[in-house]
């Protein structure tokens, strides 16, 4: 099923026409969620640092994570302390009682509470790690909990509104944009 979603994802085909009209349903909510930061109705959330966004148009690896280890890595030569912050995908579900509380941990972190990503980056680039479903919360807890950062690196968020950012960065790999669809058609 994988194989057939990324070759319709990619170029198109029977299911992706059959999942056109639920892209254009996305589409519509992405540019209702657009629209109201545009005009004011909503005001994302300005973080007193600057962040960094890192992310993606299509599913699946294009790299990013590599690239984002990258960046914290140059930051660093450059004088920076970042810190990162994520949705932490695959990490276990946040209880009600702690609905608001985000996670934080620098080092060796528990990829069961942190989510794999964020606990490799951890790892690998020994910065502290901020997540939360909702990142402006993540990013407030990062500058709460490690004072001494002093830019944030959103480990993916494009479509996350809510949070002000001063600088996207798109990692693209060698296929574009694939089928040109939303998901899940594309």
């Amino acid at each position: 099923m994988k194989d057939l979603l990324q070759r319709q994802w990619q170029t198109g085909g029977w299911l992706s026409a059959l999942l056109t009209p639920l892209s254009w349903l996305t589409g519509a909510v992405v540019a209702g969620k657009r629209t109201a930061y545009r005009h004011g109705w909503k005001h994302p959330t300005r973080i007193d640092v600057p962040v960094i966004v890192i992310g993606n148009l299509y599913v699946g690896g294009t790299g990013k994570t590599p690239f984002l280890l990258a960046t914290l890595e140059g930051l660093r030569a450059r004088g920076w302390t970042p810190g990162v912050i994520s949705r932490g995908y695959g990490a276990q579900p946040f209880d009600k009682k702690a609905a608001n509380v985000p996670r934080t941990g620098q080092g060796a972190l528990d990829a069961a509470l942190f989510g794999d990503e964020p606990a490799l980056i951890a790892r690998e680039a020994g910065v502290p790690v901020a997540v939360h479903p909702r990142r402006a919360l993540a990013a407030q807890a990062l500058r709460r909990d490690f004072p001494a950062v002093d830019v944030i690196v959103a480990d993916d968020g494009l479509q996350h509104l809510a949070l002000a950012r001063d600088v996207e960065v798109i990692v693209q790999d060698a296929r574009g944009v694939g089928n040109g669809r939303l998901l899940p058609a594309g």
